[in-house]
């Protein structure tokens, strides 16, 4: 949704223009702000209405994330694999 309303407001800006507006959005405040909000909205959709979401999403980022974390050595291991005949 957030790179929807980004493009929605960029899509009749000229180029000139593109790069004050990428400069304000990239403030610390306005980060910070947007966090914030993204985390108040966060939770006013799943821990107040005691969802089992937030269970899930922790699940499966762990998921993702450990993935990712070990993609790398396994890429090697692969490498290594397919130069020596294995795998």
């Amino acid at each position: 949704m957030a790179m929807r309303s980004f493009y929605e407001g960029i899509k009749h800006m000229k180029v000139r223009e593109l790069p004050a507006l990428v400069k304000q959005k990239l403030t610390i405040d306005y980060v910070k702000t947007s966090v914030e909000r993204g985390l108040d909205n966060y939770h006013a959709k799943y821990i107040q209405t005691s969802s089992v979401d937030p269970l899930l999403h922790v699940c499966f980022g762990g998921m993702a994330l450990s993935y990712l974390i070990a993609l790398p050595e396994e890429r090697r291991h692969l490498e290594h694999a397919k130069q020596h005949g294995g795998h």
